[in-house]
C-alpha cells in the first residue's frame, strides 16, 4: 500500500514526531510504501520528497509586520501547503493519508486536495487542538474548559495563546473558520485517539466525528534487550527521572517543590530532569535560590541516551498539571521496565495503575507527591515487581505488531469510505 504520512516535523522533536517517523518504520517493515510531507527544517531527517514541503517558519520569533501578515494567512488558510502537496501526489501517487500533528504550519487546507483525488484520510489526535485554541486546556496555572461547546471566543478574553491577544484572536480565528465555516475535518474519514480520556473529551466537547481508540506503541525488537538482572542492578535506587518538555503545565514547579521537601527531611533521593523548554531559567533560578541540590538537570536527550538515563533511575515521575494524552514517557519508561509516579491527569491513570505499574497522586500537590516518591525509594522491590508488570504490559498491550494489526483495521475501513 502507498501511504501519506504527514506531520509539520520531519525529525524526533517530541511525542507526535515520534509516533509519525516510528509508524514509518513499521509500515515499511511490512512492504508498504511511505510519501512523506512535512515542513522544511534544519534539523530535518533525510527525505527524497522534501522538495515539496512547505517552507520553514517558527512561529514564536520576531517577526515584521509582513511577515506576521504572511504568517496569518498560513495559519488560517495555506493555498500553497495545498498547491505543494497536489505537486507531490501528481509525482508520488498515494491510496491513503494519514495525518499526524499538523497544528499552525502545515494548514489543513491540505484536505480540500485529497478529497479532491478522493484520498480516504486516517489523523492521529496527539493534542486538544480540536476542541481548544491553546491545545491542552491549560491557562492560569490550572485546566480550563470554559470553550466548551465551541466558544472558543473565551480564548480572546483569557489571552489563552502565548498569554497574547493578537495570537488568540489569530488561533480563534482559525477554531471558527475551520470548524464552523468550512467544516474542513469533515474530510478526515476516520481519527485516532490514543487514550481513552481523549476520546471522552472529545464527544463530551460536540466533536461529532468518527474517532477509534489506538494508544501509542514500543517497538521492543528496536531497543536493545534487558534482562530482568541488568534492569535491577543497573537502577540507582534513589534516583527518579523526569522526561519531557520544561513548561508550566507539565507540573514541574510542584516536582521542585517536592524535591526541595524531600532534600530537607536528609532523603538521599536524587531528581534527574531531561528535556528542554521555555521554563528552564525559572527551574533554575528557584533551585539557586531555595538551595535546591538534590536536582539535576541533564539536557534533552532521544533515544540510547535517553533510555540509558531511564535505565540507571528507579522510576520516572510525571507531574503533569494539564491533560496528558497518552504520554511516551511512560511507554518508553514501561518498556524499560521501569514503573512511573504519574499525576491523576487526562490519560496517565489508563496506564499508571496504583500499585500495579506504578503510583498516581494528586496533581499539583507535593505532599502526595513527596509519599508516592518515598514509598517506592523505601520499596525498590515493589518498585521492581511494578516495573516488570509494566514491562509486561507493553509487551502484550503496546507492542508494535499489535498496533500494527490494528492500524490496518482501521486505513480499510477509510478506503472502504472511498468505494
Amino acid at each position: 500500500m502507498k501511504i501519506l504520512l504527514v506531520n509539520k516535523y520531519h525529525y524526533y522533536r517530541a511525542g507526535p514526531e515520534t509516533v509519525y517517523l516510528r509508524t514509518a518504520e513499521l509500515l515499511k517493515s511490512h512492504g508498504h510504501e511511505i510519501v512523506f510531507f512535512s515542513m522544511h527544517h534544519p534539523e530535518n531527517l533525510s527525505c527524497e520528497t522534501d522538495e515539496f514541503f512547505v517552507p520553514y517558519v517558527e512561529l514564536t520569533a520576531q517577526h515584521s509586520i509582513l511577515n506576521q501578515i504572511k504568517i496569518a494567512g498560513r495559519i488560517l488558510y495555506s493555498f500553497k501547503a495545498k498547491r505543494n502537496l497536489s505537486n507531490l501526489l501528481d509525482r508520488y501517487p498515494v491510496e491513503i493519508a494519514h495525518l499526524h500533528d499538523i497544528g499552525y504550519h502545515i494548514s489543513p487546507s491540505i484536505l480540500h486536495e485529497l478529497k479532491k483525488r478522493s484520498i480516504p484520510v486516517v489523523m492521529t489526535l496527539h493534542n486538544l487542538k480540536m476542541v481548544c485554541a491553546s491545545y491542552h486546556m491549560f491557562a492560569d496555572g490550572k485546566i480550563c474548559e470554559e470553550c466548551r461547546n465551541g466558544r472558543y471566543y473565551m480564548a480572546i478574553r483569557n489571552r489563552c495563546v502565548k498569554n497574547s491577544l493578537v495570537k488568540s484572536i489569530l488561533a480563534v480565528s482559525e477554531m471558527y473558520l475551520h470548524h464552523r465555516m468550512l467544516d474542513i475535518y469533515d474530510n478526515v474519514d476516520i481519527f485516532i485517539a490514543p487514550s481513552l480520556f481523549l476520546r471522552k473529551k472529545l464527544e463530551e466537547k460536540e466533536f461529532k466525528k468518527r474517532i477509534i481508540h489506538l494508544p501509542n506503541f514500543f517497538d521492543l525488537h528496536k531497543s536493545e534487550r534487558i534482562d530482568k538482572e541488568e534492569r535491577v542492578n543497573g537502577g540507582k535506587k534513589n534516583t527518579i527521572v523526569y522526561i519531557g518538555r520544561l513548561s508550566h503545565e507539565k507540573g514541574l514547579i510542584t516536582l521542585l517543590n517536592a524535591a526541595k521537601h524531600i532534600g530537607n527531611k536528609g532523603k538521599k533521593i536524587q531528581i534527574n530532569i531531561i528535556g528542554a523548554g521555555p521554563l528552564m531559567n525559572e527551574l533554575q533560578k528557584k533551585i539557586e535560590i531555595e538551595k535546591i541540590n538534590n536536582v539535576q538537570f541533564l539536557g534533552y536527550m532521544k533515544h540510547e541516551n535517553l533510555y540509558k538515563e531511564i535505565r540507571k533511575s528507579l522510576a520516572v515521575v510525571l507531574p503533569s498539571e494539564c491533560y496528558e494524552n497518552n504520554p511516551l514517557a511512560v511507554v518508553e519508561a514501561f518498556a524499560l521496565g521501569k514503573p512511573v509516579i504519574g499525576s491523576r491527569r487526562g490519560g496517565i491513570p489508563e496506564l499508571v495503575k496504583d500499585y500495579e505499574r506504578g503510583l498516581t497522586f494528586e496533581p499539583g500537590n507535593p505532599e502526595d507527591l513527596i509519599s508516592k516518591i518515598e514509598y517506592l525509594v523505601d520499596n525498590p522491590d515493589k518498585a521492581e515487581i511494578m516495573g516488570e508488570k509494566a514491562r509486561i504490559f507493553v509487551e502484550k498491550e503496546l507492542n508494535s505488531e499489535k498496533y500494527y494489526q490494528e492500524l490496518m483495521i482501521i486505513y480499510k475501513q477509510a478506503l472502504k469510505t472511498k468505494k
